[in-house]
């Protein structure tokens, strides 16, 4: 029997942070038929970005890799919340990641696996959707890394 994403999640020692609350007028996640919309996620503990600043100065490209992770596992939970929980996930359709960095770096597609390879890891081919990791000038609140997904669901 297959194991579900929860199951991976867990034999991962991963769990999902407690659901986002929005900082401003919009909907964490939209869903409309069997798709949902999560928006841009950052990652922040305790009030504070973790890692502030342009990836490839303030922050390496080893600790963006790992906020997109985070940010992802932050997308995640806000499907859970909606959904009831990430197992009706049936395939993940598009992430975006944004990398706040300086002009000369290059490596936004590295940075962007550190998302994707986490949906590959508990959700196998169907975590693999399509992908845009885009160097931007900056975030909000100084975040380095922001993801959004798309997902479809039962």
């Amino acid at each position: 029997m297959a194991r579900t994403a929860s199951e991976r999640l867990a034999e991962l020692g991963l769990t999902l942070p407690p659901p986002p609350r929005p900082a401003g007028s919009y909907a964490p996640v939209v869903v409309e038929g069997r798709q949902a919309w999560v928006s841009g996620q950052i990652v922040a503990r305790d009030g504070s970005v973790l890692f502030p600043g342009k990836v490839d100065s303030e922050v390496s490209a080893a600790q963006a890799r790992e906020v997109a992770r985070l940010a992802t596992l932050q997308a995640l939970s806000a499907l859970s919340d909606t959904l009831g929980s990430i197992d009706r996930i049936r395939h993940v359709l598009r992430v975006g990641v944004y990398v706040a960095s300086t002009s000369t770096f290059t490596q936004q597609h590295e940075v962007g696996n550190g998302a994707t390879e986490l949906l590959i890891e508990l959700f196998e081919e169907a975590g693999r959707g399509a992908r845009a990791s885009v160097g931007v000038q900056s975030l909000p609140l100084n975040a380095p890394v922001e993801v959004e997904l798309l997902v479809a669901f039962d």
